[in-house]
This record gives C-alpha cells, structure tokens and sequence, in this order.
C-alpha cells in the first residue's frame, strides 16, 4: 500500500465540479454530493500524493457524530442511489466516500472551539495573553486546558490559511443574532463531543464547525470532527508544556521539514513508508471514536 493508489480525484462526465482541499463536489440541483478522495495538504499545498483510505475514513467518523450529536444536520443519504449518475460511472471507488447532502447556504465562517491552548491560540497567547480577543489567565502553558472553552471565529478561506477573527467582526459579518446562535452551538456540540470522546481515549483539544441554512434551518454541514477538523490528543500522551503527538498529519509535516522543500514550490513526492503511517494515524481514530476497526487496503 502506498500513497501512489489514493484516489486523489474523481470525475463525472457531464457534471460540474468544484474541487476543495479534500472533497469534490457534485450539484444536482436540490441536493449535492460531496466525494472525500484521499488528497492530503499541508502547509497551503495540497501534497501530490495522497493517504490511502483517509477519504473513507473521514466520511465514516462524521457519518458517527451525524448519528450520535442529535443535532439537524446535512445529511440525507450516503448511498448513490438517490443521485443520477451516468451509466459510465464506475461507483467502486466511490464506496464509503460519499455523503448526499442538502444544498445549504453555508454561512462564512469557521466556527472554531479550542478547549485548551494549543497551534496558533499558543501562538497568540504568548504575545497577548488572548485569543482572538477573548481574555486568558496569566501563566498559562502550552497545551494546557482551558477554565473554560472559548469560541474563536474565523474567516472561511478558499485558498491558504483561514483568519482568525474576533466575535465583534463576526456579528459584522452575518449578523448578531446568527452570531450568537453558532457561538452557542458549536460551545454545545464541542462540549457533547468532549465528553464523548474522553471515554474513548481522546483529547479534542480544539475544532472547527461549519454551518448553513437551508429553508430557514441551521443546519451543521461539511466534515464533523474528524481528524482533519480537529486536533485530537490521546489521553495516555497528554502533559503540558509542550505539544502532544495527534491524530492527524503529524508524520507529513515532520518529514516535509526534514526535506528541502521551500514551501512555495510544488511539493515532494511522500515516501510510502510516511503515507502508511498517517493512514495507521487517522485509522486509530476511527477505531477508538467508533469501536470499529477500518479494514486494511490491501492493494
């Protein structure tokens, strides 16, 4: 297995696409169909290959929080028969990797809870003893748990890093009363999920929630606490001061520091040994979040 047999991209004849980071996404008309492929980015650059799997994974760890969260959602279906695709499209590839979804207006905004102190709130911390505006304790340390979790918006982003904003430029954007309504559902969910996942072994130090409105409902829309959207710790690692091991990207940011890539050029290719090991990551996840271990691809 290597990251040469990640599905990267996927293509439907006759249908528009609009490709993120991750996902391809798919219109038809009153609902869309978001494919999560396997690409990985880091840094800004979306790598030139992939994670084996990690699509799969991803859609089935948000596939469990749908369930579990009891919160309106997205979600309609993750079977293809409720979408006409054309008889030439080979369905195999797309097995595991597909939510149907309702055509929402995604509200621009990056709802972000961060329960302890860690990335760029450490970052901002440091220099202004706050995050995004919101007031900390002195003498707080690195991946340290917070008396509380705090709500830290952000700018939604196409390309490059999303903006860190304060609650005050969020109601500048979308109003005070949309502002108030995601600021106490994403304190809502993160707390549930927290709970949750510590009986797992799992630390959610900080995470991002997206939203949208379809016919006048709030609705939780895209991933949903996955390891891509969320720094996840495990327990038996945890201690302050300096930045615990995580669930995620880890092992390809490490080695894309050792090599000499300049980080504004097209990236290296990834050794098959660090696309193994990120997949091992994400599927450890899965398996203490859902109690289900993900089948080893054996190509």
């Amino acid at each position: 297995m290597t990251g040469t047999n990640a599905l990267l991209t996927t293509e439907i004849p006759g249908m528009p696409v609009r490709r993120g980071k991750v996902r391809d996404v798919y219109d038809f008309g009153d609902r869309l169909m978001i494919v999560a492929t396997d690409r990985i980015s880091a840094f800004d650059w979306i790598l030139p290959d992939g994670i084996p799997d990690k699509g799969r994974i991803l859609t089935s760890i948000s596939l469990m929080w749908f369930d579990r969260l009891g919160v309106a959602h997205h979600l309609l279906d993750t079977a293809l028969d409720g979408v006409a695709l054309p008889d030439s499209v080979d369905r195999a590839p797309l097995l595991g990797r597909v939510m149907v979804v309702k055509k929402a207006k995604v509200v621009p905004i990056e709802c972000v809870v961060r329960g302890y102190l860690a990335g760029s709130g450490w970052k901002e911390y440091r220099q202004s003893q706050s995050v995004c505006g919101v007031p900390l304790p002195a003498g707080l340390t690195e991946s340290e748990r917070l008396p509380e979790p705090i709500f830290t918006p952000a700018t939604k982003e196409e390309s490059g890093h999303d903006e860190n904003i304060s609650f005050e430029r969020m109601v500048e954007i979308v109003g005070a009363e949309t502002s108030e309504r995601l600021k106490a559902l994403s304190l809502k969910i993160y707390q549930a999920a927290s709970e949750y996942a510590l009986t797992k072994g799992i630390i959610i130090a900080d995470t991002k929630f997206e939203f949208g409105f379809h016919e006048g409902e709030l609705l939780l829309v895209d991933e949903v606490l996955t390891p891509d959207s969320s720094r996840f710790w495990p327990v038996d690692e945890y201690r302050t001061g300096v930045s615990p091991p995580s669930f995620d990207k880890q092992f390809v940011r490490n080695w894309l520091e050792t090599t000499t890539w300049d980080k504004n050029s097209p990236p290296p290719r990834m050794p098959p040994e660090i696309a193994i090991r990120t997949r091992e990551k994400y599927a450890e996840a899965h398996l203490r979040l859902t109690g289900m271990p993900f089948a080893v691809d054996a190509s």
